[in-house]
């Protein structure tokens, strides 16, 4: 006699955008060259890497180097500009099904709205991801995502240019991350990503030169997954909208473990040069996770850890 195995529902929201199931690139560490490794249309996001409105070249080499348990990198969000990326990026994806999230870093507030109304316009698009842990020039170099009222008026501008979901990537590098949360929140923000790399350093002992060409960089990878996982759980307790956990997922376990911390959906980043494919196994696992523990929807994973 067969047994009836009941089907396990991956679908989850953020904000108006459904995906058919929680896992998706980090932008940065995913780009049209990895259809030759994995389906797109398995995923349940597209994230093409950050882009800028003028062309830039990046920061200076070497830009990556490898850490126990991570990695440092300083890439210096090398793009070829907003017009290049409308005419030959975005068009790479409408071969596919599966949403893009489209991430944009501009210098200052206003020409944050200028970015997201031009991208937020292409068809293809249906979700911007704002990635405010970038230096900015209106605040002495810091980082938009680490002061709470630059962070609200920033996402609020957005929102007033654009009907497609607005998700705020915030930087790990604060004092207080719900202080952030809830300033991206009240502004407008759909979702959060939670969270970029965290600002690190590495040094050549023999040469005594910093291992990263612009002497600090971001560390991602298996290292910094506790700090993320807590940093979730975190806002999750001060925030109503969807987080997307981002931060050394390696595995289904690992992206379960943020979930039950408080994340709707998670990326998978350095993993990617690790292994192409993983993010495919990532979503089987889960799978198999939820028929072992009896459950039906993946969303009923979010939050439920017991304190």
């Amino acid at each position: 006699m067969s047994v009836e195995v009941t089907p396990v529902d991956l679908s989850v929201r953020i904000g108006a955008l459904e995906l058919k199931n929680p896992v998706m690139p980090a932008s940065g560490t995913f780009g049209p060259e990895l259809g030759a490794f994995i389906d797109f249309d398995r995923l349940g996001a597209l994230v093409p890497k950050t882009v800028t409105k003028s062309p830039r070249v990046g920061n200076p080499t070497p830009r990556v180097c490898e850490t126990p348990c991570g990695m440092i990198n300083s890439i210096g969000i090398q793009s070829p500009g907003l017009e290049a990326y409308l005419k030959r990026v975005l068009p790479l994806y409408r071969a596919y099904r599966t949403p893009v999230i489209a991430s944009i870093e501009a210098d200052t507030i206003d020409e944050f709205a200028e970015m997201a109304e031009a991208v937020a316009a292409e068809d293809v698009v249906k979700a911007l991801e704002l990635n405010i842990s970038c230096p900015n020039l209106e605040k002495d170099g810091l980082a938009f995502g680490m002061d709470a009222d630059t962070t609200y008026r920033l996402v609020r501008k957005v929102k007033e240019v654009t009907d497609k979901p607005v998700i705020a990537k915030l930087t790990p590098n604060v004092t207080s991350i719900q202080d952030i949360a809830r300033a991206a929140e009240a502004g407008g923000a759909d979702a959060l990503t939670i969270a970029n790399t965290i600002l690190a350093m590495a040094i050549d002992i023999h040469t005594r030169r910093p291992k990263i060409g612009n002497v600090m960089g971001g560390l991602s990878g298996p290292a910094i997954r506790p700090i993320i996982v807590r940093m979730i759980y975190q806002a999750y307790r001060v925030v109503c909208v969807p987080i997307i956990g981002s931060g050394g997922v390696m595995s289904g376990e690992d992206a379960i473990e943020m979930m039950l911390a408080g994340a709707t959906a998670v990326q998978v980043g350095t993993a990617n040069f690790v292994d192409p494919t993983l993010m495919l196994r990532i979503i089987e696992e889960i799978k198999n996770y939820m028929m072992e523990k009896g459950y039906q929807k993946v969303s009923d994973l979010v939050g439920k850890v017991e304190v």
